[in-house]
């Protein structure tokens, strides 16, 4: 359940947090613009910025030996900077921006320091890093069980959850990049489900247009994430 106080946040966490905990942050919130491919966390590197997304996306990008893939997916559902919530100050993967939005960034400095004043804030911001962990671990599953048509239909559902209307600016370049697979997969992939009338593709773009037929496409991939949010942290923003 939100808080009356919170109802000028879109995003879910701070629309979620209690009085107290609002109020430790709210002093030291900026707003922000998230350009495309703008950097928010480098692998290796300290957290310098937590991030709570308004809106648009962020990607979250495992690197090794030249190869990469998204692992995990931030929207107006969550934050980076889930390392500082357990403890580390160090960023695993690279986070950066898939499709532009807003957001409010706090210091991590500052954003520590309030986790040390309060531990509800902590134990709450963990039920989001559990989520985010159980993220994850599906996309781990599912990249290496699933076929590129059901990886392909769930992650298209899964961004259409985090976005306004049903319109991805998105390239298959960065849709392969993405999955993790070659470019001219994507391509037939996509050409796949717009045969199906549950898309609209062209450059540069897809549109949603048959949420329940992509549901059926993604065959058992989409769903139980979902769940768990609802679980941990109140009513799927889905």
């Amino acid at each position: 359940m939100t808080n009356p106080d919170n109802d000028s946040y879109k995003n879910e966490l701070l629309r979620r947090l209690n009085r107290d905990d609002l109020a430790l942050l709210q002093p030291h919130l900026e707003p922000c613009v998230l350009n495309l491919r703008m950097n928010l966390e480098k692998a290796g590197s300290d957290v310098a910025m937590v991030y709570f997304l308004q809106d648009g996306i962020a990607s979250v990008v495992a690197t090794a030996s030249e190869k990469e893939a998204e692992v995990g997916l931030v929207g107006f559902e969550g934050m980076t900077g889930a390392a500082l919530v357990m403890g580390a100050d160090y960023a695993a993967h690279e986070c950066y921006v898939q499709l532009p939005g807003n957001a409010f960034r706090i210091e991590a400095e500052r954003f520590k320091v309030a986790l040390a004043k309060s531990p509800t804030l902590r134990l709450f911001l963990l039920r989001y890093a559990y989520y985010f962990h159980i993220q994850t671990s599906y996309t781990a599953l599912i990249n290496a069980r699933a076929n590129l048509e059901e990886r392909l239909a769930r992650w298209l559902l899964m961004c259409d959850d985090r976005v306004e209307g049903h319109r991805l600016a998105i390239t298959h370049e960065f849709l392969a990049i993405m999955l993790g697979t070659r470019r001219p997969g994507v391509t037939v992939g996509l050409q796949v489900l717009e045969g199906r009338g549950l898309i609209y593709s062209r450059r540069g773009e897809v549109h949603i247009r048959d949420r329940s037929g992509l549901k059926a496409s993604a065959n058992g991939t989409y769903g139980q994430l979902e769940t768990h949010y609802a679980r941990l942290l109140g009513d799927s923003p889905a």
